[in-house]
């Protein structure tokens, strides 16, 4: 019988590419993960990865063992959920991700909310970017997550990761001395979030189907920061609805044709688990009633 630990050891693999990375993401030492993908090939009586140097990949019969495992724990994460439901009440930790103006914004009146309904369930909170989260939920540091995607920056799907329809969308604002279009800032310095990041990768694409490239002077990750810049001349800025909260005089907000996003992400087959549902419940009640999609 091959041992459901050791195939999370390979599932993680395939997705994070390194032994190292599957150890710093399951908190393991390299060695022990090493040790354990050998024991489980011997368990599966066929070559499951190949190595060369420092590399190693998955062979043909490895991928085909990962796509089993998916639906391995997506069926015990169903099986989870059924347990749940056959309990007396909802109790123990809930961890939830959540991008930071959704912690802002969004997250204590939901947690005040889920706390009214459920006493003995203990939600605890995690700022996590969204591109962290699906490697964070497949580790089980998460139960669930607040992600967000844009309009020009659709999310990608994520292999063992399920999401929600959008909960709510809000729009995005131009943020400068004065109203304009992203035109008119073709020559202006620009404020961003660091690279890598999806609000990044928004500016770039917006400015870009505006017919130029950005020219960034600023990166930083916190859009009450961001609109400070904006309000000592520094730069312009694109900035979501949830960010503008802390929007200080003399900036402009100048709302654009484009929208941000945001789901729930938990691993698949936990839709129906008592407790994700009820942070749901609780966040739709947070949420602004113009905001809400679902």
């Amino acid at each position: 019988m091959l041992d459901v630990r050791r195939l999370r050891l390979l599932r993680e693999l395939a997705h994070l590419g390194t032994i190292a990375a599957v150890a710093e993401a399951l908190a393991f030492s390299p060695s022990a993960v090493s040790q354990q993908l050998s024991v489980l090939e011997r368990e599966a009586g066929v070559p499951l990865l190949e190595r060369t140097g420092r590399r190693v990949a998955l062979t043909p019969a490895g991928r085909n063992l990962v796509r089993h495992t998916e639906a391995v724990l997506e069926l015990l994460e169903r099986a989870d959920a059924e347990l749940a439901h056959a309990r007396r009440g909802l109790a123990g930790p809930l961890r939830i991700g959540a991008y930071p103006s959704a912690v802002r914004a969004l997250v204590p009146a939901a947690l005040a909310e889920l706390a009214s309904r459920h006493p003995e369930l203990e939600a605890m909170v995690s700022e996590v970017d969204p591109a962290a989260v699906a490697a964070a939920l497949r580790a089980g540091e998460l139960d669930l997550a607040l992600v967000h995607e844009y309009d020009l920056v659709p999310g990608e799907p994520e292999e063992g990761i399920a999401l929600t329809g959008p909960v709510f969308a809000e729009p995005l604002y131009l943020a400068a001395r004065s109203p304009g279009t992203l035109a008119d800032h073709r020559g202006s310095p620009w404020i961003t979030a660091p690279a890598g990041t999806l609000c990044h990768e928004m500016t770039q694409r917006a400015c870009q189907a505006a017919g130029f490239s950005p020219r960034i002077r600023h990166r930083v990750d916190d859009f009450a920061a961001q609109l400070a810049l904006v309000a000592v001349g520094q730069g312009v800025a694109l900035v979501p609805h949830l960010g503008t909260g802390d929007c200080p005089p003399g900036v402009s907000l100048t709302r654009l044709p484009v929208y941000r996003r945001t789901r729930t992400a938990f691993r698949a087959g936990a839709a129906a688990h008592p407790a994700v549902a009820a942070f749901a419940a609780a966040l739709h009640t947070a949420v602004p009633a113009e905001l809400r999609t679902a």
